[in-house]
């Protein structure tokens, strides 16, 4: 009987001494966190999102009560909120530039040319994996709303033409469709930056056109035609490089015959004249 009782004994005496040992390294070892951190959080939207650029709400209000980022890093939060936070730290709010989702792509049904009609799992990443998709570009939008389901904030939606269509005041430039696209087709840029391409083909002239109406055919007008150094052709596409210090200007776009590259205030109003349709 004695020796039935031994062995719990000993593994009670055991879990005693360790338990012991981890309370004593706990008193000693503790670090304590700033309470600010906690109330800093509470006052972030909570999305865990990643539009701030750290892997959660939590990690941003560490690096916030650290002074390593500012509040208006924070593309989700409203202007309130960023104030409410900036005032409870009592450091410069710091409200970042707006950046917004732009699709790098144009050639929607009425565009890109089809060669077959894609029958499948439903999604992108499926198509994009068993066949490509239906349509003949191999560089371009596919069609099949994987940004549109992915989007946290309800900010994009597909059009009429088989293309999705980004709300630029809902979407916070989180890293949803980003991640979502599997052409890489989204990137998230400045809401200032007017001068776009919307296009993804790394084919010149026929070659190009011939996949797509809209696509770049490599001409170089728009090279010609913008600020010097502003744009750049590689591997067959304009590239604008903001930070030459050339003035973006809508004369870039003027002799595009494919409108490949755009000016996107004329986008934005019909956009905005779009939403006004649909709450009339």
């Amino acid at each position: 009987m004695n020796s039935l009782l031994v062995a719990p004994a000993i593994m009670v005496g055991i879990g005693l001494f360790f338990g012991a040992i981890l309370a004593i390294a706990q008193r000693f070892l503790k670090v304590d966190e700033d309470p600010r951190i906690e109330a800093t959080n509470n006052l972030l939207p909570g999305t865990n999102c990643g539009a701030c650029g750290q892997p959660g709400c939590l990690p941003f209000a560490e690096k916030l009560v650290a002074g390593e980022v500012d509040p208006g890093q924070c593309t989700v939060s409203t202007d309130e909120a960023i104030e409410q936070i900036a005032e409870y730290l009592e450091v410069d709010a710091g409200r970042a530039e707006k950046l917004v989702a732009r699709l790098r792509c144009n050639g929607g049904h009425l565009q890109a040319h089809q060669i077959a009609e894609y029958q499948g799992f439903e999604g992108c990443r499926a198509a994009d994996i068993v066949s490509g998709g239906g349509k003949g570009c191999a560089w371009g939008c596919l069609g099949l709303a994987d940004c549109e389901a992915a989007c946290t904030f309800d900010a994009i939606h597909m059009n009429a033409n088989g293309l999705p269509q980004v709300d630029t005041e809902k979407c916070r430039a989180c890293p949803d469709c980003v991640a979502a696209c599997p052409r890489d087709l989204f990137e998230l840029v400045p809401l200032n930056q007017k001068l776009y391409v919307q296009c993804n083909i790394p084919l010149a002239g026929e070659a190009a056109t011939r996949l797509c109406k809209v696509a770049c055919d490599a001409c170089g007008k728009c090279v010609a035609d913008a600020a010097p150094g502003l744009i750049t052709m590689q591997g067959n596409l304009p590239v604008i490089n903001y930070a030459s210090g050339g003035e973006a200007r809508p004369e870039a776009t003027f002799r595009c015959a494919t409108r490949s590259i755009v000016w996107l205030e004329r986008e934005q109003f019909q956009e905005q004249e779009s939403r006004k349709a649909g709450t009339a």
